[in-house]
């Protein structure tokens, strides 16, 4: 009995036991671990692009009541992909709806948003929402604000700045106020940018997303406001 007991040990210590140790545990324990060896762990990233999640909210959120959009916009806890899905969407199917009994909340809902956001995609939503509202009220703080936007670092970004003022470009008949607001703005932002602007021959998507409103604009003054812009930009247009 003794010798078996022995023998027991022996062979107990070569397969890494103790005899504290249950058998049974290590069988399962082996098992587990060869289980993990034969199946590698798989780690997905999530790669998506900014526009489509906007999109697919916007379109979520397509036929949801005026009411329910105001509440979603007023909620802080909101992600800001669905924050801006709800401007978006109220923008397009209610903006040129609001009558003068709700306009001053409604307008108040989107500042006080637009305040607290630190959002991009929130922000330039309510500045185009804003300027739809009321266009003569706003544009002239919300249209330079979108301009300064063709500067942001994300594309999508730019992207969505520069419909949004090609939108209010396409709306506003050409005046000769609003003209000279994106003139004025994007006269500030070339003449820093000008020393970069003497190296360029094609411009890039960002710079040609701000030559496109400036060609507009100098459309409306006329060509006598070319002589007001830095040298460097005049080839680029």
């Amino acid at each position: 009995m003794k010798k078996i007991f022995i023998t027991f040990i022996l062979l107990s210590n070569i397969a890494g036991i103790t005899c504290a140790e249950d058998p049974k545990m290590y069988q399962e324990d082996l098992a587990t671990s060869t289980s993990q060896k034969e199946t590698p762990t798989i780690i997905t990233h999530n790669i998506f692009d900014d526009r489509m999640v906007l999109k697919g909210y916007s379109q979520k959120y397509k036929d949801v009541p005026k009411d329910v959009l105001l509440e979603m916009i007023k909620d802080d806890t909101l992600d800001p992909f669905k924050t801006a899905a709800a401007v978006r969407v109220f923008n397009e199917n209610y903006s040129q709806e609001v009558v003068s009994s709700e306009k001053k909340q409604i307008e108040k809902i989107l500042l006080r948003r637009l305040n607290k956001t630190d959002s991009p995609f929130v922000e330039v939503e309510i500045m185009f929402t804003l300027c739809r509202i009321d266009r003569y009220r706003y544009f002239k703080s919300m249209a330079p604000a979108l301009i300064q936007k063709l500067n942001h670092y994300n594309e999508a970004i730019n992207e969505i700045a520069s419909e949004h003022i090609t939108a209010l470009i396409q709306t506003g008949n050409n005046r000769a106020r609003e003209a000279r607001i994106i003139f004025n703005t994007l006269r500030k932002i070339l003449f820093l940018e000008r020393r970069r602007l003497a190296d360029i021959t094609v411009p890039p998507p960002k710079l040609a997303r701000k030559l496109k409103s400036l060609r507009w604009s100098i459309k409306a003054l006329g060509n006598e406001y070319l002589k007001k812009l830095p040298k460097e930009v005049v080839p680029l247009l």
